[in-house]
């Protein structure tokens, strides 16, 4: 099959350069600029590449023919095949964008629409505005351009300026078996509401179906781009800040396509990635999982089980967020290592995942076996109070959910039994603290605030237990990797979980620690108590000593603002609910016979207005000292009594102290200090 040119239908992509305003670019000085910056990025050129560069500055001028605009070939997809195709475009458009920096859509002037509508009155602008005002100028260039192209294959295309907008325009009228590998934009006015033509912005709200992925690069030295990408009108497009000198030239395609990242995009587009090496030069080698590298395994084997469970669009979205979370996750881990010269173990390095290779599959993980069962309780209490696709989020059905961890505590030689009660004991811990049953997208997300409490200096200083999820195996990762990501996310529930610190309860107690927070530390804690007990291992006394040391602390901070602070303000109601959530979980340790000291004062009781809210006879004669009492019946609340024993016992000092050196003195003693001198005077 040969295009209307006679030039034969590869299955090499064809490049379409859509020149700008002007004279169209006659020497072709924009080749000579691409294929120098393709080849310093490692690209062979433009050699061997068809090239199609139509020229049309006479036509946009003005033209006598009459003509139709071509009529569209994509339509724009709706419903399932709308999400479906978002979906896979993303995962293309991720492909490209990882391979060059971040995506900076810029901020805009102050007044772009304005400068643009100015502009295009200008007469150096004349052809820019005759294509947006003259249908037939516009059918003539848009069939012009068609007829150069082949009926069917592989296209890219790169459109400068004005041509950006005639490349919107096209790429819906392309014929149908033409598709288009990706699309460069450079210097584009499209996000100026007078290049709206045809409707373009509506007309693209989803991505064509014949569009693999789109990247617009701009510069803030640029007055036509008014200082921002497209992605400020067409949200999934990716954008690219070039960054050059102010100039003559900045607006010319030379100048971006000299920028290495234009040519990386565009060579990307012509050749595919640089870098086919990158299918695992590592390989690894068969040493011990640290307990960093156990957990990401376990949580991404649990994400693979998921994933298979699930199905339709579900399933298709979880398995894109899955092969991102698994590239980030590897990469982490290797650059931990690498920082402290540790080997890559080959089960992670089998893991990696090539994203400039849009076509490639995340490797499923190797099974874990032989995991003791109290290690197991602190690595799934964690995994199953954590998002492991953060920062997705995707609902997984409750049945799915049991499955899952079923099958992985089989696969660990636990048993089926050991993953039903992983996930009924986080549902009775949700009961226990919330009356009600766990709603799975809150309960995860409510990990991601304690990360804070998590980074404080009491969990560095816990006690470890014993076994590989020891409290000082996992805060010493989660120092190296820190509490963002999918490992860190694990790593922080695990700290929160086998902490046993005074710290903890420091942190839950103070006023910039969330009630929700709260909850999700407690909720893990006591998650992981009542699965030791379903599964009779020994109970963690911390567990108990945390939970009595935070509600002291709270009844404590209660006390101290109570004085000062408005009845019923924000900060005091999120006080109560702290003691709600603690001595709740009291409670039901106390009911499952799990108080490691039996002693009844400990037992938490309904308070006399029978609301259901634990209260300690301990707690609550420990933190009565810190409440302001009318203990003289006129109507004012007194001072604490803690308050007026300290003050009490430090005028007792005082005194003690003055008597001691006045005999001193009398008895010829160093002579130390005057009658003023007396320590209340100080």
């Amino acid at each position: 099959m040969r295009a209307a040119d006679g030039a034969p239908v590869s299955p090499e992509p064809v490049l379409l350069f859509l020149h700008g305003v002007g004279t169209g670019d006659q020497d072709d000085a924009w080749r000579g600029a691409l294929d120098r910056s393709l080849r310093e990025v490692g690209y062979p050129g433009l050699d061997g590449i068809h090239v199609l560069a139509p020229k049309y500055p006479n036509a946009l001028r003005g033209v006598d023919d009459k003509m139709d605009v071509p009529e569209l070939t994509i339509r724009v997809p709706t419903g399932q095949a709308a999400k479906t195709n978002r979906l896979e475009f993303q995962r293309r458009q991720g492909a490209v964008e990882i391979r060059m920096v971040r995506h900076d859509a810029g901020t805009g002037w102050a007044g772009p629409e304005g400068a643009a509508a100015a502009a295009l009155k200008a007469p150096a602008f004349v052809q820019a505005k005759n294509y947006l005002s003259h249908a037939h100028i516009r059918a003539f260039v848009l069939n012009r351009i068609l007829e150069r192209l082949p009926e069917a294959g592989r296209l890219v295309i790169v459109g400068h300026s004005l041509g950006s907008v005639i490349a919107a325009d096209l790429v819906r009228r392309l014929p149908p078996r033409l598709e288009v590998v990706g699309m460069v934009t450079i210097g584009s006015p499209l996000p100026s509401t007078s290049f709206d033509i045809g409707g373009i912005r509506k007309a693209l709200k989803e991505p064509p179906t014949n569009l693999g992925w789109w990247v617009n690069f701009w510069n803030i030295a640029d007055p036509v781009t008014t200082h921002r990408g497209l992605s400020s009108v067409l949200p999934w497009i990716v954008d690219h800040r070039v960054r050059t000198h102010v100039g003559l030239g900045v607006h010319a395609a030379t100048t971006y396509l000299s920028d290495r990242n234009v040519a990386t995009a565009i060579g990307f587009g012509l050749h595919g990635s640089t870098s086919r090496e990158l299918v695992v030069a590592e390989t690894g080698l068969e040493i011990p999982l640290d307990y960093a590298e156990t957990i990401a395994l376990v949580a991404l084997r649990a994400a693979h089980l998921t994933s298979t469970k699930l199905s339709g669009e579900r399933q298709a979205r979880f398995a894109t967020a899955l092969r991102q979370v698994q590239a980030t996750t590897v990469d982490r881990i290797a650059q931990r290592n690498a920082d402290e010269g540790r080997t890559m173990p080959s089960a992670i390095a089998a893991l990696r995942v090539d994203l400039t290779d849009p076509g490639s599959v995340a490797p499923e993980p190797r099974r874990i076996h032989h995991l003791s069962k109290e290690d197991a309780v602190v690595m799934l209490t964690s995994l199953v109070a954590t998002n492991v696709i953060r920062p997705f989020e995707i609902d997984v059905p409750d049945e799915v959910r049991r499955e899952v961890f079923e099958d992985l505590t089989v696969e660990m030689g636990l048993g089926r039994q050991f993953g039903r009660d992983v996930v009924s004991a986080a549902e009775e811990a949700s009961r226990a603290l919330t009356g009600s049953n766990i709603n799975w997208v809150k309960w995860v997300a409510l990990g991601v605030g304690a990360a804070a409490v998590a980074a404080t200096g009491g969990l560095a200083a816990a006690a470890a237990p014993a076994g590989l999820a020891g409290a000082a195996a996992i805060t010493s990762a989660l120092a190296a990797f820190g509490p963002g990501g999918m490992v860190g996310g694990l790593l922080t529930a695990g700290a929160l979980v086998s902490a046993g610190s005074g710290g903890l309860a420091i942190g839950l107690a103070n006023p910039t620690t969330s009630a929700d927070t709260v909850e999700a530390v407690v909720a893990a804690q006591l998650t992981a108590e009542i699965l030791r007990f379903r599964q009779k291992l020994d109970a963690d006394p911390t567990v108990w000593a945390d939970l009595i040391e935070t509600s002291t602390e709270v009844r404590r901070e209660q006390a101290r603002l109570t004085v000062i602070s408005d009845e019923g303000s924000p900060l005091l109601k999120d006080l109560d609910v702290k003691l709600e959530v603690t001595d709740r979980a009291l409670r039901h340790l106390s009911a499952r016979g799990l108080d490691p000291n039996g002693d009844p004062d400990l037992i938490p009781t309904e308070d006399a207005s029978g609301s259901g809210l634990a209260q300690s006879g301990l707690l609550h004669r420990a933190a009565d000292a810190f409440r302001t009492v009318d203990i003289d019946g006129d109507g004012i609340p007194d001072r604490p009594r803690a308050a007026v024993a300290i003050d009490e016992a430090r005028a007792a000092l005082r005194s003690r102290t003055y008597d001691l050196l006045r005999r001193r003195r009398a008895e010829g003693g160093p002579e130390g200090g005057t009658e003023t001198d007396r320590p209340d005077q100080t």
